[in-house]
């Protein structure tokens, strides 16, 4: 497995299966949202809070989807993701590994952009809080 900046453990439910017993696809925009958001809250982001404080707001603009192999119920997956900033766009490209064996179940690239009062704009907070940690990510990580 490859070196990520952030990674998360996570269960399959029940629920998330379909009637083959595997994960239906559109729960893995699920997992990709939750490990965007522990990612963010770990770097001190409250969605919400700047939400309210300053009316800036993340939103997905694109998503490519890749998938691997199938998940199943009760199975245990390593989310991980990488990001980069290009131009407005902060690009997330996320992996989803079962647990078990390792194998790679899930690829996707996921692109956010920030609204401002409802507008495309750059924000600060998500700048100052991203780019100092990607930028130590990728010193710690060059060959």
């Amino acid at each position: 497995m490859k070196k990520y900046l952030f990674t998360t453990r996570m269960e399959v439910r029940d629920y998330e299966c379909d009637i083959e017993g595997i994960v239906n696809n559109a729960n893995y925009l699920h997992y990709t949202e939750h490990t965007r958001h522990r990612f963010i809250n770990s770097l001190g982001i409250s969605y919400a809070k700047l939400h309210e404080e300053k009316h800036v707001d993340p939103v997905v603009a694109r998503m490519t989807l890749k998938f691997k192999a199938p998940l199943r119920c009760d199975d245990f997956m390593l989310s991980c993701i990488n990001v980069r900033k290009e131009g407005l766009r902060y690009i997330f490209s996320h992996d989803i590994y079962r647990e078990a064996d390792g194998m790679l179940c899930f690829h996707g690239d996921v692109e956010l952009v920030m609204l401002i009062n409802g507008r495309l704009g750059e924000s600060e907070d998500y700048d100052n809080a991203f780019l100092p940690v990607i930028e130590k990510f990728n010193q710690e990580n060059a060959e």
